[in-house]
């Protein structure tokens, strides 16, 4: 099952204008699990993460893609469909 891990943090403004966007999209029905790269650093480690936001579609235990900064709603739908 595919699904898309949203690295982000409290301090982070761009992730504060972009985290509306993720929880819409979590509730239209993709799963989203927003991970603060402040308290989780192993997952931040694990996905190598550099900048915030960045956003990682992965299936199963598999990396799939990534992206870093602020898209649209739709940008991130096409990017979980693509």
């Amino acid at each position: 099952m595919k699904k898309l891990f949203y690295f982000s943090a409290p301090w982070c403004g761009p992730c504060k204008s972009f985290g509306p966007t993720m929880d819409s999209i979590s509730q239209s029905g993709i799963p989203v699990q927003k991970i603060n790269v402040d308290t989780d650093a192993e997952a931040t480690q694990a996905f190598s993460i550099r900048s915030v936001p960045t956003v990682v579609l992965v299936e199963d235990t598999n990396e799939l893609k990534r992206f870093t900064g602020v898209k649209s709603q739709q940008e991130v739908i096409n990017f979980y469909n693509g």
